[in-house]
This record gives C-alpha cells, structure tokens and sequence, in this order.
C-alpha cells in the first residue's frame, strides 16, 4: 500500500500527477497553514512569450488560515481571464478540444474555496489520465499531530507500509519515526520528460502546468508522464 501526502495545488505540475500514478492513495494535506507564494492557487502556462502565471485571487491568505477555509475572491472575474488565457494559448493545440468543454463548465460554476476548487481538478484530471488513485483531503480525516508525526499518522489510517514523498521531504522529515512503524521513505526521483508544445520558437518550457501536456498530448499524456512514450 503505497501513499502520498501533498497539499493541494491548482491546476498542477507533471511531478504531481507522477506521485498520484505511482500510488495506491493520495491524501490531499488541506487542513495545515496556507504558505504564499506557492502553487496552491497558480500555476504556468505557455505562451507566445514565455511562460506565465494564472492565479486564482483569494482573501486573507495567511499561515494563520488552513488551506481549506481560505476563500476566492470572486470579485474579481479571474475565471473569464483563466479561459481566456487557456483558448487563445492551446485553441491550436492538438487536442484543446477534447477538454475544452471540461475547463469551460468548470468556469460558469461558482467556487468559494481554493482547496475546493483545486481538489475538484486534480481528481478529474488524474481520470482523464487514467489514474485509478484514491484521492481523499486530510480534513476528513482523524488523524492528528504535526509535522512529520502528522504523515505516520496519516499512513497508519490506511495501513500504508510505503510513504511515497517528494525530493524536498528530505530536508524536513523526521525519518525515524517511520521507521518506528515499519513505513518505508521512498523520495521521487523524476525525470521531466519533453514533449511537442505550442510556440516552438520559446523552446521547450519544462515545469509547466499539466494542462500544456494534456492539450498537446491528450490520451498520450499518461505514458509521457510515467516516461513510457515512444
């Protein structure tokens, strides 16, 4: 039983959806502090001139707030601006048609919390990828403690005998303490792979929001993330 604990990111990067394909179970971390300046509410998308962010705006973020009672401040019309980014940058894409529809509904819907918002993405796009993880928010769970005794805990509730962490979960683990419950620490080791993008002229932009794989790839995007593709 393989699992792996990450808060939740809009709209997020290769690495990301790697872990989830790699695992038995992905535990979305909504109920710590929400950190600025991450991924949580932004991410990248190609255009003519580089790359660049598409953020969701959002109110009082704070360490002091847990990512799910952060809100979106929907005074702000940033899902025209998000569709808008996303048409006039991958309507030429091979296959923008065939999620097309997908992110257009996404955005007459109402959203009032990031954590909500991004959860909702991140499962189906683990299903367009063919990803049979199960996907559940910390918030839902039992669990307690902090830090590093918090991730044992969350695997002790699924009888989890591997923890599945990011390359950064080396400099703040406390490895000992899974090995006390007999959980083995594997840390991802991932190889962004290239792939045809839009703009050849910008070259290839790694790091980018899995939504530039989807659009250029479509049903070819599992196997290029898992580095399968011919």
């Amino acid at each position: 039983m393989i699992i792996t604990i990450h808060q939740p990111e809009y709209l997020p990067w290769l690495g990301f959806f790697d872990r989830i394909q790699k695992s038995d179970q992905l535990v979305l971390l909504d109920d710590v502090g929400y950190q600025k300046n991450g991924f949580i509410n932004r991410n990248k998308i190609k255009t003519a001139k580089g790359w660049q962010w598409i953020t969701v705006p959002v109110l009082g973020r704070s360490p002091n707030q847990k990512i799910n009672e952060v809100l979106i401040d929907n005074n702000q019309d940033w899902k025209s601006g998000h569709w808008k980014a996303m048409d006039f940058n991958y309507s030429k894409a091979p296959y923008f048609k065939k999620y097309a529809d997908f992110f257009n509904e996404l955005f007459k819907k109402e959203w009032l919390k990031i954590a909500d918002l991004d959860a909702y993405l991140i499962k189906n796009i683990a299903s367009f990828l063919g990803f049979k993880t199960k996907i559940i928010a910390s918030s839902s769970l039992k669990t307690a403690g902090l830090k590093t005794e918090r991730l044992v805990n969350i695997c002790k509730e699924f009888d989890a005998d591997t923890y599945l962490s990011g390359p950064g979960g080396r400099n703040y683990m406390d490895l000992e303490q899974f090995e006390k419950e007999n959980i083995k620490v594997v840390f991802q080791d991932f190889n962004h792979p290239g792939y045809k993008q839009q703009f050849a002229s910008q070259g290839f932009l790694p790091n980018l929001s899995v939504i530039d794989l989807l659009f250029n790839c479509g049903e070819k995007s599992r196997d290029i993330i898992s580095g399968n593709s011919q």
